[in-house]
Protein backbone atom coordinates (compact mmCIF):
# COMPACT_ATOMS: atom_id res chain seq x y z
CA UNK A 1 0.00 0.00 0.00
CA UNK A 2 1.17 3.52 -0.56
CA UNK A 3 2.58 5.69 1.89
CA UNK A 4 -0.95 7.46 1.83
CA UNK A 5 -2.86 4.69 3.47
CA UNK A 6 0.31 3.53 5.46
CA UNK A 7 0.07 4.00 9.28
CA UNK A 8 3.87 3.42 9.68
CA UNK A 9 6.69 4.24 7.00
CA UNK A 10 9.61 6.43 7.16
CA UNK A 11 9.21 10.19 8.36
CA UNK A 12 10.61 11.50 5.18
CA UNK A 13 7.63 9.45 3.23
CA UNK A 14 5.36 11.89 4.67
CA UNK A 15 4.45 15.39 4.69
CA UNK A 16 3.47 15.66 8.36
CA UNK A 17 3.95 19.25 10.23
CA UNK A 18 6.05 19.50 13.05
CA UNK A 19 3.08 20.35 15.53
CA UNK A 20 0.82 17.43 14.53
CA UNK A 21 1.64 14.86 17.03
CA UNK A 22 -0.66 15.57 19.64
CA UNK A 23 -2.91 12.83 22.04
CA UNK A 24 -5.58 13.20 19.79
CA UNK A 25 -3.95 10.95 17.07
CA UNK A 26 -4.11 8.04 19.74
CA UNK A 27 -8.00 8.34 21.12
CA UNK A 28 -9.90 5.68 19.36
CA UNK A 29 -11.91 6.27 16.30
CA UNK A 30 -15.96 5.70 16.17
CA UNK A 31 -17.64 3.58 13.61
CA UNK A 32 -19.02 6.96 12.38
CA UNK A 33 -15.69 8.13 12.02
CA UNK A 34 -14.73 5.40 9.92
CA UNK A 35 -17.50 6.01 7.72
CA UNK A 36 -17.00 9.38 6.90
CA UNK A 37 -13.33 8.44 5.99
CA UNK A 38 -15.04 5.61 3.86
CA UNK A 39 -17.21 7.64 2.21
CA UNK A 40 -14.74 10.55 0.90
CA UNK A 41 -13.09 7.45 -0.61
CA UNK A 42 -15.76 6.34 -2.41
CA UNK A 43 -16.66 9.74 -3.76
CA UNK A 44 -12.41 9.82 -4.52
CA UNK A 45 -13.53 6.97 -6.78
CA UNK A 46 -16.57 8.29 -8.48
CA UNK A 47 -14.62 11.24 -9.83
CA UNK A 48 -11.36 9.09 -11.19
CA UNK A 49 -9.06 10.26 -8.08
CA UNK A 50 -8.92 6.09 -7.18
CA UNK A 51 -8.67 3.20 -9.40
CA UNK A 52 -10.31 0.26 -8.30
CA UNK A 53 -7.04 -1.46 -6.13
CA UNK A 54 -6.57 1.71 -4.16
CA UNK A 55 -9.84 2.22 -3.59
CA UNK A 56 -9.94 -1.71 -2.11
CA UNK A 57 -7.04 -0.86 -0.52
CA UNK A 58 -7.58 1.95 1.46
CA UNK A 59 -11.29 0.83 2.20
CA UNK A 60 -9.72 -2.16 4.07
CA UNK A 61 -7.24 -0.14 5.90
CA UNK A 62 -10.45 2.07 7.21
CA UNK A 63 -12.31 -0.70 8.71
CA UNK A 64 -9.06 -2.11 10.62
CA UNK A 65 -8.21 1.36 11.82
CA UNK A 66 -8.35 1.71 15.65
CA UNK A 67 -7.39 5.45 16.16
CA UNK A 68 -7.49 9.02 14.11
CA UNK A 69 -3.85 8.83 14.27
CA UNK A 70 -4.47 5.38 11.77
CA UNK A 71 -7.39 7.02 9.51
CA UNK A 72 -5.56 10.68 9.12
CA UNK A 73 -3.33 9.33 6.39
CA UNK A 74 -6.05 7.42 4.32
CA UNK A 75 -7.64 10.98 2.75
CA UNK A 76 -4.35 12.94 3.78
CA UNK A 77 -4.11 13.25 -0.29
CA UNK A 78 -8.00 13.41 -1.29
CA UNK A 79 -9.73 16.63 -0.96
CA UNK A 80 -12.82 17.53 0.71
CA UNK A 81 -16.04 16.59 -0.33
CA UNK A 82 -17.21 18.91 -3.31
CA UNK A 83 -13.89 20.73 -3.23
CA UNK A 84 -11.78 20.49 -6.30
CA UNK A 85 -8.66 22.17 -8.14
CA UNK A 86 -9.53 25.67 -9.28
CA UNK A 87 -9.79 25.71 -13.05
CA UNK A 88 -7.79 29.35 -14.05
CA UNK A 89 -7.95 30.24 -17.83
CA UNK A 90 -6.71 32.84 -19.35
CA UNK A 91 -8.59 32.63 -22.36
CA UNK A 92 -12.10 34.25 -22.83
CA UNK A 93 -14.63 32.13 -23.57
CA UNK A 94 -17.49 32.42 -25.91
CA UNK A 95 -20.28 33.64 -24.05
CA UNK A 96 -22.77 30.97 -23.10
CA UNK A 97 -26.20 30.82 -24.85
CA UNK A 98 -29.47 31.95 -22.71
CA UNK A 99 -27.57 34.18 -20.74
CA UNK A 100 -28.64 37.85 -19.28
CA UNK A 101 -27.07 39.89 -21.29
CA UNK A 102 -28.52 38.16 -24.54
CA UNK A 103 -32.37 38.92 -22.72
CA UNK A 104 -31.29 42.69 -22.29
CA UNK A 105 -32.32 44.01 -26.27
CA UNK A 106 -33.52 47.64 -25.34
CA UNK A 107 -36.08 49.38 -27.53
CA UNK A 108 -39.19 50.24 -26.57
CA UNK A 109 -40.97 46.59 -26.07
CA UNK A 110 -43.90 44.66 -27.54
CA UNK A 111 -46.14 45.82 -24.98
CA UNK A 112 -46.51 48.83 -22.82
CA UNK A 113 -50.49 48.32 -20.86
CA UNK A 114 -52.71 46.06 -20.17
CA UNK A 115 -56.21 46.59 -18.67
CA UNK A 116 -58.99 43.96 -17.53
CA UNK A 117 -62.53 45.04 -16.51
CA UNK A 118 -64.86 42.26 -14.86
CA UNK A 119 -62.18 40.36 -17.37
CA UNK A 120 -58.58 39.28 -17.08
CA UNK A 121 -55.24 39.81 -19.42
CA UNK A 122 -51.67 37.57 -19.53
CA UNK A 123 -48.31 38.40 -20.47
CA UNK A 124 -46.31 35.29 -20.68
CA UNK A 125 -43.81 33.71 -23.30
CA UNK A 126 -41.11 35.45 -25.31
CA UNK A 127 -42.74 38.45 -25.34
CA UNK A 128 -40.21 42.32 -24.33
CA UNK A 129 -40.99 43.76 -21.39
CA UNK A 130 -40.96 47.55 -21.39
CA UNK A 131 -38.73 49.86 -18.93
CA UNK A 132 -42.63 50.38 -17.83
CA UNK A 133 -45.31 48.20 -17.92
CA UNK A 134 -48.85 49.96 -16.63
CA UNK A 135 -51.73 47.52 -15.90
CA UNK A 136 -55.42 48.06 -14.45
CA UNK A 137 -57.24 45.69 -13.16
CA UNK A 138 -60.88 46.43 -11.80
CA UNK A 139 -63.72 42.81 -10.59
CA UNK A 140 -60.59 41.19 -12.84
CA UNK A 141 -56.91 39.75 -13.22
CA UNK A 142 -53.88 39.52 -15.02
CA UNK A 143 -50.80 37.80 -15.58
CA UNK A 144 -47.26 39.17 -16.11
CA UNK A 145 -44.94 36.44 -16.38
CA UNK A 146 -40.95 37.26 -17.10
CA UNK A 147 -39.78 34.10 -17.31
CA UNK A 148 -39.10 33.43 -21.01
CA UNK A 149 -39.34 37.21 -21.56
CA UNK A 150 -36.79 39.83 -23.04
CA UNK A 151 -35.87 42.96 -21.06
CA UNK A 152 -35.97 46.56 -22.74
CA UNK A 153 -32.99 47.82 -20.19
CA UNK A 154 -31.00 46.45 -17.14
CA UNK A 155 -34.49 47.84 -14.68
CA UNK A 156 -37.78 47.90 -15.48
CA UNK A 157 -40.59 48.90 -13.34
CA UNK A 158 -44.08 47.16 -13.24
CA UNK A 159 -46.56 49.18 -11.76
CA UNK A 160 -50.12 47.56 -11.18
CA UNK A 161 -52.90 49.20 -10.07
CA UNK A 162 -56.07 46.35 -8.38
CA UNK A 163 -59.23 47.29 -7.65
CA UNK A 164 -60.87 44.49 -5.80
CA UNK A 165 -58.95 42.00 -8.13
CA UNK A 166 -55.77 40.38 -8.47
CA UNK A 167 -52.23 40.01 -10.44
CA UNK A 168 -49.71 37.57 -10.68
CA UNK A 169 -45.90 38.90 -11.50
CA UNK A 170 -44.07 35.91 -12.29
CA UNK A 171 -40.02 36.24 -12.37
CA UNK A 172 -37.23 33.87 -13.25
CA UNK A 173 -34.30 32.41 -11.12
CA UNK A 174 -31.54 35.16 -10.30
CA UNK A 175 -33.43 38.21 -11.14
CA UNK A 176 -33.75 40.88 -8.53
CA UNK A 177 -37.18 41.91 -7.18
CA UNK A 178 -37.92 45.48 -5.32
CA UNK A 179 -41.44 45.96 -4.26
CA UNK A 180 -42.57 49.42 -3.29
CA UNK A 181 -46.27 49.12 -3.82
CA UNK A 182 -49.66 50.49 -1.14
CA UNK A 183 -52.34 48.53 -0.08
CA UNK A 184 -55.43 49.49 1.39
CA UNK A 185 -57.53 46.31 2.74
CA UNK A 186 -55.37 44.45 0.00
CA UNK A 187 -51.40 43.79 -0.07
CA UNK A 188 -48.35 43.18 -2.37
CA UNK A 189 -46.41 40.11 -1.96
CA UNK A 190 -43.27 40.70 -0.35
CA UNK A 191 -41.58 37.34 -0.13
CA UNK A 192 -39.23 37.57 -3.20
CA UNK A 193 -37.80 40.68 -2.21
CA UNK A 194 -34.49 40.62 -0.69
CA UNK A 195 -32.65 37.90 -2.62
CA UNK A 196 -29.96 39.25 -4.39
CA UNK A 197 -30.03 38.73 -8.38
CA UNK A 198 -27.16 37.24 -10.56
CA UNK A 199 -24.69 39.31 -12.39
CA UNK A 200 -26.07 40.87 -15.22
CA UNK A 201 -29.78 39.99 -14.75
CA UNK A 202 -32.95 42.67 -14.53
CA UNK A 203 -33.83 44.42 -11.76
CA UNK A 204 -37.61 44.43 -11.45
CA UNK A 205 -39.21 47.25 -9.65
CA UNK A 206 -42.93 46.29 -8.78
CA UNK A 207 -44.82 49.53 -7.51
CA UNK A 208 -48.79 50.47 -7.79
CA UNK A 209 -51.60 50.41 -5.71
CA UNK A 210 -54.13 48.06 -4.75
CA UNK A 211 -57.52 48.29 -2.73
CA UNK A 212 -59.46 45.33 -1.92
CA UNK A 213 -57.19 43.43 -4.00
CA UNK A 214 -53.68 42.01 -4.01
CA UNK A 215 -50.22 41.82 -6.42
CA UNK A 216 -48.53 38.20 -5.72
CA UNK A 217 -44.97 37.79 -6.82
CA UNK A 218 -43.69 34.69 -7.35
CA UNK A 219 -40.22 32.92 -8.62
CA UNK A 220 -40.34 30.12 -10.85
CA UNK A 221 -38.62 27.94 -13.33
CA UNK A 222 -39.88 27.42 -16.71
CA UNK A 223 -41.71 23.73 -16.96
CA UNK A 224 -38.51 23.31 -20.00
CA UNK A 225 -36.00 23.87 -16.83
CA UNK A 226 -37.51 21.99 -14.63
CA UNK A 227 -37.93 19.35 -16.94
CA UNK A 228 -33.78 19.21 -17.73
CA UNK A 229 -33.26 19.58 -14.08
CA UNK A 230 -35.20 16.01 -13.71
CA UNK A 231 -33.40 14.61 -15.99
CA UNK A 232 -30.28 15.39 -14.75
CA UNK A 233 -31.24 14.00 -11.36
CA UNK A 234 -32.25 10.99 -13.48
CA UNK A 235 -29.04 10.57 -15.19
CA UNK A 236 -27.01 11.04 -11.68
CA UNK A 237 -29.31 7.98 -10.35
CA UNK A 238 -28.66 5.88 -13.56
CA UNK A 239 -24.80 6.72 -12.58
CA UNK A 240 -25.04 5.88 -9.00
CA UNK A 241 -26.30 2.79 -9.84
CA UNK A 242 -23.73 1.99 -12.19
CA UNK A 243 -20.79 2.65 -10.05
CA UNK A 244 -22.47 0.91 -7.03
CA UNK A 245 -22.67 -2.56 -9.35
CA UNK A 246 -19.20 -2.04 -10.20
CA UNK A 247 -18.45 -2.17 -6.62
CA UNK A 248 -20.29 -4.80 -5.57
CA UNK A 249 -18.35 -6.90 -8.44
CA UNK A 250 -15.20 -5.85 -6.78
CA UNK A 251 -16.51 -6.79 -3.27
CA UNK A 252 -16.98 -10.08 -4.02
CA UNK A 253 -13.78 -10.93 -4.01
CA UNK A 254 -13.14 -8.81 -0.49
CA UNK A 255 -12.48 -10.96 3.22
CA UNK A 256 -15.64 -12.85 4.56
CA UNK A 257 -16.34 -10.52 7.50
CA UNK A 258 -15.53 -7.16 5.20
CA UNK A 259 -17.86 -8.34 2.78
CA UNK A 260 -20.50 -8.89 4.99
CA UNK A 261 -19.94 -5.47 6.59
CA UNK A 262 -19.72 -3.78 3.25
CA UNK A 263 -23.41 -5.43 2.19
CA UNK A 264 -24.91 -4.84 4.95
CA UNK A 265 -24.15 -0.77 4.03
CA UNK A 266 -25.06 -1.45 0.71
CA UNK A 267 -28.39 -2.50 1.58
CA UNK A 268 -29.48 0.44 3.27
CA UNK A 269 -28.00 2.59 0.97
CA UNK A 270 -30.20 0.93 -1.70
CA UNK A 271 -33.22 1.51 0.85
CA UNK A 272 -31.99 4.99 1.69
CA UNK A 273 -31.85 6.06 -2.44
CA UNK A 274 -35.21 4.18 -3.20
CA UNK A 275 -37.03 5.74 -0.77
CA UNK A 276 -35.70 9.24 -1.41
CA UNK A 277 -36.69 8.22 -5.49
CA UNK A 278 -39.83 8.01 -4.33
CA UNK A 279 -40.46 10.90 -2.45
CA UNK A 280 -39.03 12.82 -5.20
CA UNK A 281 -41.26 11.65 -7.91
CA UNK A 282 -44.37 12.15 -5.63
CA UNK A 283 -43.46 15.67 -5.09
CA UNK A 284 -43.06 15.78 -8.85
CA UNK A 285 -46.18 14.58 -9.54
CA UNK A 286 -47.71 16.82 -6.97
CA UNK A 287 -46.18 19.96 -8.93
CA UNK A 288 -47.44 18.83 -12.51
CA UNK A 289 -50.77 18.18 -11.25
CA UNK A 290 -50.73 21.90 -9.60
CA UNK A 291 -49.18 23.49 -12.53
CA UNK A 292 -51.31 21.58 -15.21
CA UNK A 293 -54.55 22.75 -12.63
CA UNK A 294 -53.28 26.46 -13.08
CA UNK A 295 -52.64 26.15 -16.15
CA UNK A 296 -56.41 25.16 -17.62
CA UNK A 297 -57.54 27.95 -14.61
CA UNK A 298 -55.59 30.52 -16.56
CA UNK A 299 -56.50 28.93 -20.10
CA UNK A 300 -60.37 29.58 -18.88
CA UNK A 301 -59.72 32.95 -17.17
CA UNK A 302 -57.50 34.78 -20.13
CA UNK A 303 -58.47 32.67 -23.05
CA UNK A 304 -60.77 34.62 -24.75
CA UNK A 305 -58.29 38.13 -24.31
Amino acid sequence: MTDAVSSGGRDDQRVTPPDSASPAQDLRASDADRERVAEVLRDALAEGRLDMGEFEERLEATYQARTYGELAPITRDLPAAGVGAPAVSLVKEPEVSGSWRERIVGGEGSSSWAVAVMSGFQRKGRWTAPRRFNCFAFWGGGEIDLREAYFADREIEINCVAIMGGMNVIVPPGVEVVVRGIGIMGGFDHREEGTPGEPGAPRVIVTGFAFWGGVGIERKLTRAERQRLKEERRREKLDRKAARKELDASRREGPDGLQGLLDAREALEEHRELLRERREERRGLHRERRESRREERDRRRYGDY
